[in-house]
């Protein structure tokens, strides 16, 4: 993992590789963005023209290279693009500098050290540029053959160390901002981890163990549900996905518990190991990525284990409902009834409709511990991507103004997302003349029919919300800001934020 320090060091005296600095656009070219004075002084006040000249106009996430100039130490500066110029008397936003921050770390892999001048008004800016770096420096090379450094990204190790000019490393505010950005990086790219993690490799007894390790360090209660206890629970839904694989299912339940806590979160993760679609068998071209589909359970148990470092006054269980969706001679048919935890019997009409089944049964036993809010998170439906496209999740919920909050939480840590209805007629569609409910129901709105379902399966009074991250969990695309290619760790940073709100009585 990257280091990351504050340092009151002047630009010019810095040892390091290089200078990294923020420059925007504006309406007669670029201009350079406070924090690189020193950089623009030895220019002569003329950087911004140098920079013309090569080509930059300050774009966002454009980045521009050129020697640094006599009397520094670093030998290189990295200007990278913030984007338009603020308005008057306005700032940089926490997401500009975190996204800045990400496209400058992706562009020194392989350097030792950055110090990075970018435009540093307060803790928060602080928080959000350490964050960018810690995730755009993030790489994924575990299976990779890289010489000398297993670690190496494309031949070059990510950046080591990270330094924040302009930083007050006494400062109580400075301080916990950089302590929360890497408590909550390093999470998320665990998270990331687990999402890139090949099949073979990972599966609901691995991960089990894998969040059993973490459990023992950082003071959470684990429980581990195999297939025997899952059986002797009546857990239908995890049971009957997990049917065809030879490897079991697993039901985790995560509890970080505070004693100043008056307020207890639920968070409810998607743990398909690998989706193959089960005996509705995918068509050839969407089995590919199919190890991303366990990216909610990975978000929930990297946020629980976030909200444990950062000692937030508020118990968060997290429960994560792994199976892998395989066919054989043993797997569940379209046409099976399947007895979920709760007691209400599911005719399964489409074994690729089996996360809102795992889901059903998890959210069932976090509702008997009547929590004040839960929350699921799941890859669910491809309708939500249709919808949606590749970088926005839905949020679904039994509550609008808890909904709503939601929102903006992910707004504000840099995480888009958008409010979905769950319209009442379309519950009808999964009327069933078999069991109590079915797993399908109208083929349009099909993310929307997927959040009924869960609904039937949150205990009453409960404050409920979904969050289908189904686009932007899994990055087919190039990198971008400070989101790499492959696993990206979405939702992680929302669950955290709605734990620090929770936490401080702002959710009431």
């Amino acid at each position: 993992m990257t280091a990351l320090t504050l340092s009151t060091a002047a630009a010019p005296g810095l040892r390091a590789d290089a200078i990294v600095i923020g420059v925007a656009k504006g309406a007669k070219g670029p201009v350079v963005a406070p924090g690189a004075e020193a950089v623009d002084k030895a220019y002569d006040g003329r950087l911004a023209g140098v920079l013309e000249t090569l080509g930059a106009s300050g774009g966002e996430g454009e980045v521009t290279k050129l020697p640094a100039p006599s009397g520094f130490k670093a030998p290189l500066v990295l200007a990278v693009g913030l984007g338009a110029v603020p308005e008057k008397d306005a700032e940089y936003g926490t997401e500009v500098l975190r996204k800045a921050a990400g496209v400058a770390a992706r562009a020194l892999a392989g350097s030792k050290k950055a110090a990075f001048a970018l435009p540093l008004g307060d803790a928060a800016d602080a928080g959000a540029i350490g964050e960018g770096a810690l995730l755009g420096a993030y790489s994924f090379d575990a299976y990779k053959d890289n010489g000398k450094d297993p670690k190496a990204k494309n031949g070059k190790a990510p950046l080591a160390e990270v330094a924040l000019l302009g930083g007050k490393p006494r400062d109580k505010a400075y301080k916990a901002a950089v302590e929360r950005a890497v408590a909550v990086s390093e999470e998320l790219n665990r998270a990331r981890d687990l999402v890139n993690t090949p099949p073979n490799d990972l599966n609901p007894e691995s991960f089990a163990a894998i969040a059993q390790a973490a459990a023992k360090e950082h003071g959470i209660k684990v429980q581990v549900l195999d297939e025997k206890a899952l059986v002797k629970g009546g857990y239908g839904g995890i049971l009957g996905v997990g049917a065809g694989s030879a490897a079991g299912p697993r039901l985790v339940k995560l509890s970080y518990t505070s004693s100043k806590a008056k307020k207890h979160l639920a968070l409810v993760g998607k743990g398909i190991t690998y989706d193959s679609g089960g005996i509705s068998l995918k068509p050839a071209g969407h089995n590919e990525t199919m190890k991303c589909d366990m990216s909610g359970a990975a978000s929930v148990f990297a946020a629980v284990v976030a909200a444990a470092r950062l000692g937030l006054e508020v118990n968060v269980t997290g429960w994560l409902a792994l199976a892998e969706n395989m066919p054989s001679g043993s797997a569940t048919r379209p046409g099976d009834v399947l007895r979920m935890y709760s007691g209400k019997t599911v005719e399964v009409l489409n074994t690729d409709a089996e996360g809102r089944l795992v889901l059903a049964d998890a959210l069932w036993a976090a509702s008997e511990e009547k929590p004040d809010a839960i929350v699921d998170v799941a890859t669910l439906t491809g309708a939500m991507v249709l919808a949606l496209g590749n970088r926005t999740f839905g949020i679904m919920g039994n509550d609008d103004a808890f909904r709503a909050a939601l929102c903006e939480a992910a707004e504000e840590v840099g995480e888009p997302a958008w409010p979905m209805p769950l319209p009442e007629h379309l519950r009808k569609g999964m009327d069933s003349p078999t069991a109590d409910i079915a797993n399908m129901g109208e083929r349009m709105g099909g993310g929307l029919v997927a959040g009924l379902f869960l609904r039937e399966f949150v205990g009453e009074g409960i404050t409920w919300a979904h969050l289908d991250i189904a686009g932007p969990a899994f990055n087919e695309g190039g990198p971008f800001g400070y989101t790499p290619k492959g696993g990206t760790g979405t939702a992680v940073r929302t669950l955290v934020r709605l734990a620090e709100l929770t936490a401080a009585g702002d959710l009431g």
